[in-house]
């Protein structure tokens, strides 16, 4: 049983296949998905209609089971953060340090061999393109053995 609210069989192989350092695209609906992400990307369509889903109910989504270091939000044609920009900085919190690419910048990062999964979403909303960097499970307490197994008597 998996601890995540992410149902979608594809997108969970391609989540699990990510490690430490590995890049996930969360694309507009406005985002060239076929080519602007390199050929090893996997590519996951939820973009059922226009509005459906969101890229802000996706990551939502990611955050609860894929922990995050690093984003990078693409810019405007001004330069400057789209609205949507906003809301990614309070889902992802203060400790994602949440960087501005300009447009074409963003779209060669996107290419990159590091970026493992695209996630095409329905957003309507214009420059709301996020780009997560994969951060590290934080190191766990050993489990303790309550089988008796392995015990001295």
């Amino acid at each position: 049983m998996m601890r995540t609210p992410i149902t979608h069989p594809e997108l969970l192989a391609a989540l699990a296949r990510c490690g430490h350092g590995t890049k996930i695209l969360i694309a507009d609906g406005n985002y060239p998905h076929v080519t602007g992400v390199g050929p090893r990307a996997t590519r996951i369509p939820l973009n059922v209609a226009p509005g459906l889903l969101t890229a802000d109910q996706v990551l939502e989504l990611l955050i609860t089971s894929v922990p995050v270091e690093a984003a990078e939000y693409m810019e405007n044609a001004d330069g400057a953060a789209s609205p949507a920009v906003e809301g990614y900085g309070e889902t992802l919190g203060s400790q994602v340090e949440l960087t501005g690419l300009e447009r074409f910048t963003f779209y060669d990062r996107a290419r990159e061999n590091d970026v493992a999964v695209v996630i095409a979403t329905g957003e309507q909303r214009q420059y709301a393109n996020l780009l997560l960097t994969v951060g590290v499970i934080p190191e766990t307490p050993t489990l303790v053995n309550t089988t008796g197994a392995g015990r001295a008597a």
